[in-house]
């Protein structure tokens, strides 16, 4: 009997994050209860409400290239349903894209085509997309998750007062 193994960094190594985060750039079922250990998609979105992530430019930019090189390939692999991992360390922020096994596969095209067909007339895009459906919405999404600190060089934050 043949077995596959994968094995995974753990991007928690030595830290212990206040909460975690899997995120897909996709709302739909995507709502854990606050008592999960890792939260999703639409919990980030509450939180983001009250505490938002900001990022410098730099981090921004090396986030947003390191989202969009890794789905490229994922997406020239016909991986689709990964995600991406954030753990909030204090001051720190871990990420780590992960659950990047699951190919587009000819049951999952079918599945798309049923609901595009079925869910699509609802005016709403169905859970299974293409890889290159998914990699454009992930990349999106995480870009949208994770604004610009606002300063008063960037013009953001323009209306607020600086002593």
């Amino acid at each position: 009997m043949r077995q596959d193994v994968i094995i995974m960094e753990n991007i928690f190594y030595d830290v212990t994050p206040s909460a975690v985060y899997d995120l897909k750039g996709s709302v739909r079922n995507r709502l854990a209860e606050e008592t999960e250990e890792v939260l999703l998609d639409e919990n980030y979105l509450h939180q983001m409400v009250e505490r938002p992530i900001f990022l410098r430019p730099h981090s921004r930019t090396f986030l947003n290239e390191a989202v969009t090189y890794d789905s490229a390939f994922l997406d020239s692999q016909m991986i689709i349903d990964y995600s991406l991992l954030v753990g909030l360390c204090g001051e720190r922020i871990v990420v780590g894209i992960i659950d990047y096994i699951r190919k587009f596969t000819f049951d999952k095209k079918v599945e798309m085509f049923v609901k595009s067909n079925m869910i699509g007339a609802a005016g709403r895009m169905p859970t299974i997309v293409s890889p290159e459906r998914y990699r454009e919405r992930f990349c999106t999404q995480i870009d949208r998750y994770f604004p610009l600190v606002p300063d008063k060089w960037t013009g953001m934050g323009s209306d607020l007062q600086y002593s």
